[in-house]
């Protein structure tokens, strides 16, 4: 089973080997497991068989490691016993009962109330397990909360079977629980969706997509989505909305905006039936506006006098905003494997078919956000054939489908209607194997005719698939377009709707760069150093109040620290931090010492910026030319000698696009001097900043006007 690493009914469990479950344990993980992780599983194993000896007559099942569906946590174990759902959380060798290990436990059983289908009706028992705690709680009650989830326990291992028998007595009368439970789909309830309501209704967005611009634009092209998807309802059609617009236009508000919209249509209470889920690729973003919007709710429930954890404010936000490659994942849990004949097919026995999803998820409506981002067929296939995704080791071969034909394929699972809103940067692909917007429009073409397509006449420049996007729809007879869908105006840079202009003109040595710098330049200061010193000097001369300022690197930059600059770490939580943690804290992006990259700030935004330009993107002789440093002594050019290599000079200059875009009020660019110096014996002090490689960069942008400070 693919949500588990191991399930079976109590008796089966009983009559296995030890070595046997355990050795499925290990198999079935993703990646090695640590030696901690490995010998709390032996301890689990042996533990439950003495708790199971004592409940040998009953029809129950053992489930170790299950993942909660498209949240990406694991239960260490679950028992389904007499219709109730117990959650056991081990620690083991522990003595103590720490309240973070109680919040843990507690946080899956609210997860399985909220997001699992089948244990929505359920009674769910939390249980942690400190393995040597010589104690048990004696109160068994219902939470306050009336949802009927049991207020922790807490016990030792001798005590977990008479705690679960005592559990038993006082809830004696439940149903049997569904069959299908561990494949049950992923539902959330009503309660989730309104506390996303309550987050958005608020304008909690604003901590990340402030629009001081005017909003006609955003709202003229909201009011086209819903309208679409209401005429995909009465139809009962599939029908996809590409919103394309330029950096900071406001394209994740767009998508936000219609989440809650099409959920709630004016309404106090959510719409049965009618959900809408938001989801991008991009893991900072995802988390950052997560954690933004939970903290925001955290703080006005704290100040209405309300008993709130931040846990349950993430939970509710995570409703409407997820990681796309969890919707993924879990629709991939689904299919047979192998696939045979190039042709995915649904596995009945993996998935549960309902009366209108089909064997679809629970969402009528998918916005993905940053679609140019998702995979190429080559990038998932050899993904999904070295077993990559969350957790499990589900490995695919021979996966037919790119990322952007197999989201499709996902939504056309339903057997009624279904929307899809794709969110797309022109000029924004900046990892290799992200496919652009064509890979869209050839599973479209190729694959599902039969979807309306909906899409802006404007889709001419080069950064929009070569500009070549209604040429490859022409043959297309299922295709409406509207200027409602292009968002020209940057919301990002209030004080500069000509921003993305001068950057595009910028970057593709366009002879209007220097009108435009012209034209903004007194609304939008940008201007021009070879000192960081001076840069960090002019950025905490700007920033007022609670703005923000940060350090900007690509992810190809290599020789940073020589300016007292490093490198964001990688890592979701890294990057909530450099976002949202305040001046006081030393891991914010305002203290100028860790440089964010394109994949941590894309879709994000500061206030005031400094690019740090480094020696991988150089201008020399009218052109750009690309280098990639080899981590001890060298840079080395790429040659556009390859299909890859032209695709690493794309994401490359595209890296580029992305952090000039990334201020609100401003930015410096910063190009080092370089190690000027030699040694006695006349060698370069340090040959991986040769001045050469920064000059020619330099006289380029100095030649637009830029002031330099």
């Amino acid at each position: 089973m693919s949500r588990c690493l191991y399930n079976s009914s109590f008796r089966t469990f009983l009559n296995t080997d030890d070595n046997s479950i355990f050795g499925l344990l290990c198999e079935r993980y993703h990646g090695e497991a640590l030696t901690t992780t490995r010998e709390a599983w032996k301890s689990e194993i042996a533990i439950m068989k003495d708790v199971l000896h004592n409940f040998a007559d009953k029809q129950g099942q053992i489930i170790f490691e299950y993942d909660i569906p498209r949240l990406g946590k694991r239960i260490d174990v679950v028992l389904l016993l007499e219709g109730i759902v117990f959650c056991l959380e081990f620690k083991v060798g522990e003595s103590r009962i720490l309240e973070a290990d109680v919040d843990q436990v507690l946080d899956y059983a609210l997860d399985l109330k909220n997001f699992h289908k089948f244990s929505e009706d359920r009674i769910i028992v939390p249980i942690l397990i400190a393995t040597n705690h010589r104690n048990s709680s004696t109160n068994i009650q219902m939470s306050v909360y009336d949802d009927r989830v049991v207020t922790p326990l807490m016990t030792g291992k001798s005590g977990i079977s008479t705690l679960i028998y005592e559990v038993l007595k006082c809830f004696p009368n439940e149903t049997p629980v569904n069959p299908d439970w561990i494949i049950s789909p992923y539902a959330p309830t009503p309660t989730i969706i309104e506390a996303a309501k309550s987050l958005y209704e608020n304008h909690t967005v604003e901590d990340i997509t402030r629009h001081e611009a005017d909003k006609v634009s955003t709202d003229r092209t909201i009011a086209y989505i819903l309208d679409v998807i209401k005429k995909s309802k009465d139809a009962q059609e599939k029908s996809i909305c590409f919103v394309t617009g330029v950096p900071g236009a406001g394209k994740t508000l767009v998508g936000l905006d219609v989440a809650v919209k099409q959920t709630y249509q004016g309404q106090d209470e959510p719409i049965e039936e009618e959900q809408a889920v938001y989801l991008s690729g991009n893991g900072p973003l995802v988390a950052v506006l997560t954690e933004a919007l939970a903290q925001d709710n955290y703080k006005k429930c704290k100040d209405n006098g309300e008993k709130k954890k931040i846990t349950d404010s993430r939970r509710e936000v995570s409703k409407s905003i997820q990681i796309i490659h969890r919707y993924r994942d879990n629709m991939l849990a689904k299919i047979k494997n192998p696939v045979e004949n190039g042709v995915l097919e649904i596995d009945p026995a993996k998935a549960v078919k309902m009366a209108k999803s089909g064997f679809g998820e629970v969402e009528h409506v998918a916005i993905f956000d940053e679609a140019q981002r998702s995979w190429t067929h080559k990038r998932l296939a050899d993904y999904l054939k070295r077993g990559g995704t969350y957790g499990n080791k589900l490995k695919v071969p021979n996966f037919p489908l790119s990322e952007a034909a197999f989201l499709i394929w996902s939504l056309d699972q339903r057997e009624d209607w279904a929307t899809i809103v794709c969110l797309v940067g022109g000029g924004q692909e900046i990892n290799t194997g992200e496919a652009g917007i064509s890979e869209w429009i050839k599973a479209l073409n190729e694959q599902f005719p039969h979807w309306k397509v909906y899409i802006s006449p404007k889709l001419t420049d080069t950064e929009y698939a070569e500009g070549r996007v209604n040429e490859l729809l022409k043959g297309n007879s299922n295709v409406t377009y509207s200027e409602d869908l292009h968002l020209s105006v940057s919301l990002r840079s209030y004080r500069a709707e000509k921003l993305s202009a001068f950057v595009h003109a910028l970057l593709s040595f366009d002879e209007n760069a220097a009108t435009l710098y012209d034209e903004i330049k007194d609304k939008y200061p940008i201007v021009l150093t070879r000192d960081m010193a001076k840069a960090r000097k002019w950025l905490h001369s700007k920033v007022r109040g609670t703005e923000r300022t940060g350090v900007l690197v690509t992810k190809e930059s290599a020789r940073f620290k020589p300016l007292a600059i490093h490198m964001l770490p990688s890592g979701d939580e890294n990057a909530v931090h450099w976002f949202l943690d305040d001046k006081t804290d030393v891991r914010s992006s305002n203290y100028l010492e860790d440089a964010a990259t394109e994949i941590q700030v894309q879709g994000l935004e500061l206030d005031y910026t400094c690019l740090l330009w480094d020696a991988d993107m150089r201008y020399e002789n009218g052109e750009w030319h690309f280098y990639r440093f080899n981590s001890q002594s060298k840079w080395t050019e790429q040659i556009a000698n390859t299909e890859s290599k032209q695709e690493l000079q794309k994401y490359m200059l595209n890296a580029y696009r992305v952090l000039l875009t990334r201020a609100r009020a401003g930015m410096v660019i910063c190009v080092p001097t370089g190690n000027p110096n030699k040694t006695v014996s006349g060698f370069w002090e340090d040959s991986t900043r040769l001045p050469e490689f920064y000059d020619g960069t330099y006289r380029y942008l100095k030649s637009l006007g830029i002031e330099e400070i």
